[in-house]
C-alpha cells in the first residue's frame, strides 16, 4: 500500500547541515529511489512501473531529456527519474472532496513540496468568479466555458497559451496549430526560461538551435568540459556516459562555482565497483569559477590556443577555419586585445591556471563542451555561449566524430516542442508549410515569449492564460509580479496531472483539465487500440512512448484530446473561427498516427514517421553541422564572433546570489525536504555563503536572514527567512534554493538576444531578522 500525503509541508525549524558528499548514487541513491517509490505507489506498482521506464516498449521517462543508448539496461532510469515516476503513477488523488474541504486561499497558503504531494488530479474544476471553492464540472462545460472566454476576446493576442517541456510532440503539434488558427503566436514555453540562450546563439553561430553530438561522441571524446552543469542531480544519468568517456581515456573538466558530488565521484550502482567500491573519479579538473565568469574563461582558452598556434603553428584547424567558417580575423583580433589578466579577474582564476586549462584543450583532438543554466541565465549568457562556439571553431571541434556543443536540456520533450512549433517566432518556412497542410493561414507577427507574456498580462493585454502542463507561477521569475498578473486574467487554464501552485494563483475564473500522464494508458475507447506519443531527447533522437497503468480515472482524457475537443467547439460548426485550420479532429483524437502524418508533412526530417518510431526504433532527426558540416548562418558557414568581455561587478557589502535546485527536486517539483549530497537536511530555506564572507558582512552560521535583491528601478524584492550556511563557493557568491528566490529575480532583468531571466546573477544584501543564531547543525564527519 501507498502511504498517505502528508499533513504538513516542509517544517523549516528541523533543518539540519552536514558535511556536502564527495560522491553520487551508490546504494543510498538506489534506496532512496525505492522507498519514494514504495511511498507513492506501492510494492507490485512499483515493480510494474519502474521496470517500463525508458524501455523500447515503455514509456519515456518524464523527468529529464537524456538521451538512451541503443542497448538498454533492465533498470534504465535514475534516482530523481524513478522519482519523477513515482509521483506521476502515485495511487494518491486529488478530488471533489479535497476541493471541498480546502479553499483557494487555504491552499495557497501551502508549500510547493505538500501541493504536489497531494495526488493525482482526476476530475474538471471550475473555480467561479467571487468563489473560494473549487467545484466540479463536467468536461462538457469546462471545455465550454474555456471556448466561450477565447471567443469573446476582442484580439486573438489576448490570449497566452503556455508550454512545458512535458508535452509529447503530437500534442505540441496541435497545441500550436490550435494556437495559431485562433490567430496569435503566443506561445511562451519552459525554454524560454531556460536554454533560450543556447538556441540564439547557436542559431547565430551554426546555424541550428540544437546540440551537434550523439551520445556516442560522449563515449569518444577526449575531452568534456562540463560548465554550468549539475548531473549527479539534474541528469544523473549523464554520469553513466562521462564514466564511459573515463573508461575510453577522455578527460572531463568541470566548471561551476559550486562543488558538485557527482562531478567528483560517480558509484554507477549498475556496477560491482559501484556498490562496493570507490566508483569513479569523473572531474580531472574542477575549476571553481565565479559567476559569471564563464564568457572570460572560454576568451582565455581561445586566447590561449591562438598565442600557441603563433608561437608553434599547427594548432589551429585552419582548413576547417578556412573553407568552413566566417569571421576569423576578426575574433582573433579581438582575443588579441583582450587582457589576461582582466581574464583572470572575471574568473577568479589565475593566469597561469588559465594557461593549463587551455593545454588541455590543446591537447585533445575530440572537444566537447556540455552546459545548462549556470551559462544560459546571465544577462551576456548570449554572448558567453558564442564564446564556447569560438573555441570549438578554433580546432574544426563541429562535426567531427567525438566533439561538438551538448547543451543539456531539462524537460524529457522540451526540444521536442520546439521542432514541433511550441515558439513565439518560428521560421517562415515552418508556417508555409503548416497553411499548406491545414489549407489556413498562420499569423506572421512575433508572439510573446515568457516575460512578455507576464508583462502583457499585468497590463491588461492578457485576458486568457492557459497552461498545457508546468508550474507557470513557480517556475516564471518576480514571483509577486507574476501572480498579480495571473489574477488580472479573466480566465487562467490549467492542464495538469497534479496539483501545483499555478492552480491556487488564479485569475478571476479558473478551470483546470486533468489529463493522463506519460506513464498511463492511452486508449480512446472499448476495441480501440492503445496510443503512443513520441518525444525528442537532448541530442535530436526521436522515439515512441507508449504508458503502461490504468489511468486514475476511466474518464481521463489525453493532452491531445483535451486540445482537440477545444479545436471542434472553435473550428467546426456554425460558430467556427474564421480562417480555421481545416483537420478531421475527431480522427485525430483516436489515431496518433494522423497526427504524425501531418507532423511529417510540415516538419523537415519526419519522412516516414510512423514507421521510423515503430518497434521502438529510434529517428535522429537531421542536423547541418553534425552530418555534414553544412551551416545555415547568415553567412552559409559557421560564425566566428568578436564580443566584447562582460561579467558581474559586485558592489561592497553585497553578494551575488544564484537560483539552483535541491537534490530532492526537478525543476519546480518538490520531491523532498532534503539536499543529501550538500549536506542539507529537512529544509530548504539555506543561503550557501562563503565562511569569509558571511564573516565580513557580520553574519554567523546559523543566523535567520533576509535575502534582498537590488534593481537599478529602485524596487528590492525579499526572499525571507533563510539561514546562512558556510559553503565552499567563491568569495562574493552565493546560491539558494527556487522557485523560493524566483521572487528576486526582476521580471525586466533578462539575457541580451534571448530574454531569458537572469537567475544566476542578482546582486543582494543579508538582512538580519533578529534572534541571533539557530542550533544549526555544524558539519561532521
Amino acid at each position: 500500500m501507498a502511504k498517505q500525503a502528508p499533513e504538513h509541508g516542509i517544517d523549516e525549524s528541523r533543518l539540519e547541515v552536514g558535511r556536502p558528499k564527495d560522491w553520487a548514487v551508490g546504494v543510498p541513491g538506489v534506496l532512496h529511489a525505492m522507498q519514494v517509490s514504495l511511498d507513492q505507489m506501492g510494492v507490485a506498482r512499483t515493480a510494474r512501473t519502474l521496470l517500463r521506464v525508458n524501455q523500447k516498449d515503455g514509456f519515456d521517462c518524464p523527468g529529464c531529456a537524456w538521451p538512451e543508448e541503443d542497448k538498454r539496461h533492465v533498470a534504465e532510469f535514475c534516482e530523481n527519474g524513478a522519482k519523477a515516476v513515482a509521483e506521476e503513477a502515485t495511487l494518491r488523488r486529488v478530488g471533489p472532496a479535497f476541493f471541498a474541504e480546502h479553499s483557494v486561499a487555504e491552499l495557497a497558503e501551502q508549500d510547493d513540496y505538500w501541493l504536489g504531494q497531494q495526488g493525482r488530479l482526476v476530475f474538471p474544476m471550475v473555480l467561479e468568479p467571487g468563489a473560494t471553492h473549487y467545484r466540479e464540472a463536467s468536461w462538457d462545460e469546462a471545455l465550454d466555458l474555456v471556448a466561450e472566454a477565447l471567443r469573446g476576446l476582442d484580439d486573438p493576442d489576448e490570449a497566452i497559451f503556455y508550454t512545458s517541456g512535458r508535452t509529447s510532440n503530437e500534442a505540441a503539434f496541435l497545441y500550436q496549430l490550435l494556437v495559431r488558427g485562433l490567430g496569435t503566436n503566443n506561445l511562451p514555453d519552459c525554454s524560454n526560461m531556460c536554454h533560450e540562450s543556447s538556441g540564439t546563439a547557436l542559431n547565430e553561430t551554426i546555424g541550428i538551435g540544437k546540440g551537434t553530438v550523439t551520445i556516442e561522441d560522449l563515449h569518444r571524446a577526449d575531452l568534456v568540459i562540463v560548465a554550468g552543469q549539475n548531473p549527479g542531480t539534474n541528469h544523473p544519468r549523464m554520469l553513466s556516459a562521462l564514466e564511459k568517456t573515463k573508461r575510453n581515456g577522455g578527460t572531463v573538466i568541470a566548471v561551476n562555482p559550486l562543488p558538485e558530488a557527482g562531478l567528483k565521484r560517480f558509484k554507477n550502482p549498475q556496477l560491482v565497483r559501484g556498490v562496493i567500491g570507490d566508483g569513479t573519479p569523473i572531474a580531472d579538473e574542477f575549476v571553481q569559477i565565479r559567476l559569471g565568469g564563464d564568457q572570460a574563461l572560454f576568451q582565455a582558452l581561445g586566447k590561449h590556443l591562438l598565442e600557441q598556434h603563433e608561437r608553434w603553428g599547427r594548432v589551429l584547424d585552419e582548413e576547417f577555419i578556412e573553407v568552413h567558417t566566417s569571421g576569423f580575423a576578426e575574433y582573433a583580433q579581438a582575443m588579441q586585445d583582450a587582457s589576461w589578466d582582466e581574464l583572470a579577474l572575471a574568473t577568479g582564476l589565475s593566469v597561469e591556471h588559465l594557461h593549463e586549462l587551455g593545454e588541455y584543450v590543446r591537447a585533445s583532438k575530440r572537444t566537447i563542451v556540455c552546459w545548462a543554466m549556470g551559462l544560459t541565465q546571465h544577462k551576456h549568457s548570449v554572448a558567453t555561449l558564442r564564446d564556447v562556439v569560438n573555441l570549438l571553431l578554433l580546432r574544426g571541434d563541429i562535426g567531427r566524430e567525438g566533439a561538438g556543443v551538448c547543451p543539456v536540456r531539462g524537460h524529457s520533450n522540451v526540444q521536442g516542442d520546439r521542432t514541433m512549433g511550441i515558439f513565439e517566432k518560428m521560421p517562415e518556412r515552418f508556417l508555409a508549410a503548416l497553411d499548406a497542410e491545414f489549407a489556413f493561414e498562420a499569423p506572421r507577427g512575433h508572439g510573446h515569449d515568457t516575460v512578455n507574456a507576464i508583462r502583457a498580462m499585468r497590463d491588461g493585454r492578457g485576458r486568457v492564460f492557459m497552461g498545457m502542463g508546468g508550474n507557470f507561477v513557480s517556475a516564471a521569475p518576480d514571483t509577486a509580479v507574476t501572480e498579480a498578473a495571473l489574477r488580472n486574467c479573466d480566465l487562467t487554464v490549467q492542464v495538469s496531472t497534479k496539483l501545483n501552485r499555478s492552480h491556487v494563483v488564479t485569475g478571476r475564473r479558473a478551470v483546470i483539465l486533468p489529463v493522463l500522464g506519460r506513464t498511463d494508458r492511452d486508449r480512446r475507447g472499448r476495441g480501440e487500440p492503445e496510443q503512443r506519443v513520441t518525444v525528442e531527447d537532448s541530442m535530436g533522437a526521436v522515439h515512441a512512448s507508449r504508458g503502461r497503468l490504468f489511468p486514475p480515472s476511466e474518464d481521463l482524457p489525453s493532452e491531445v484530446a483535451v486540445v482537440t475537443r477545444l479545436a471542434r467547439r472553435l473550428f467546426t460548426g456554425p460558430d467556427a473561427v474564421p480562417n480555421a485550420p481545416q483537420a478531421d479532429w475527431n480522427a485525430l483524437e483516436v489515431d496518433y498516427a494522423g497526427i504524425r502524418a501531418h507532423i511529417e508533412a510540415v516538419v523537415p526530417g519526419f519522412e516516414d514517421f510512423e514507421s521510423r518510431v515503430a518497434g521502438g526504433k529510434t529517428l535522429m532527426l537531421p542536423n547541418g553541422p553534425r552530418d555534414d558540416r553544412s551551416f545555415a548562418t547568415a553567412t552559409g558557414k559557421a560564425r566566428f564572433t568578436a564580443n566584447p568581455l562582460e561579467y558581474p561587478r559586485i558592489p561592497e557589502g553585497r553578494l551575488l546570489l544564484q537560483t539552483l535546485r535541491s537534490h530532492d527536486q526537478y525543476n519546480t517539483t518538490i520531491y523532498g525536504k532534503d539536499d543529501r549530497y550538500r549536506g542539507i537536511a529537512h529544509g530548504r530555506r539555506v543561503v550557501l555563503v562563503h565562511a569569509e564572507d558571511a564573516t565580513e558582512l557580520g553574519f554567523a552560521e546559523g543566523e535567520l536572514v533576509d535575502l534582498v535583491s537590488e534593481w537599478p528601478d529602485g524596487l528590492e524584492r525579499r526572499a525571507e527567512a533563510f539561514r546562512v550556511t558556510h559553503y565552499d563557493t567563491p568569495r562574493g557568491n552565493a546560491a539558494a534554493y527556487y522557485p523560493e528566490t524566483n521572487v528576486l529575480v526582476p521580471l525586466d532583468s533578462v539575457a541580451d538576444g534571448s530574454g531569458t531571466p537572469t537567475s544566476k546573477s542578482i546582486v543582494i544584501r543579508l538582512e538580519r531578522r533578529g534572534g541571533g543564531p539557530t542550533a544549526i547543525e555544524q558539519p561532521t564527519e
